[in-house]
């Protein structure tokens, strides 16, 4: 997984984060949406994240990790 300094972050376009209106976790390739979906699951269990969130998280990754690898 590369590297995501905040100048990349930045960079990053708001749709390809699992929560766009917040800017958390970001999801530009297929091993930042598995970190995403495992983020959120440690959250969730520590209820720093609500299940609505960690579902539409979880979906967004869901989505790019079906994707063929290019």
């Amino acid at each position: 997984m590369t590297k995501l300094t905040t100048e990349k972050r930045k960079k990053i376009p708001t749709n390809e984060y699992g929560l766009p209106a917040e800017k958390k976790y970001p999801m530009p390739d297929r091993k930042h949406a598995a970190n995403a979906k495992a983020r959120a699951s440690e959250m969730k269990k520590k209820d720093k994240l609500s299940a609505s969130a960690k579902t539409k998280i979880d979906e967004k990754a869901n989505k790019i990790l079906a994707k063929k690898k290019s």
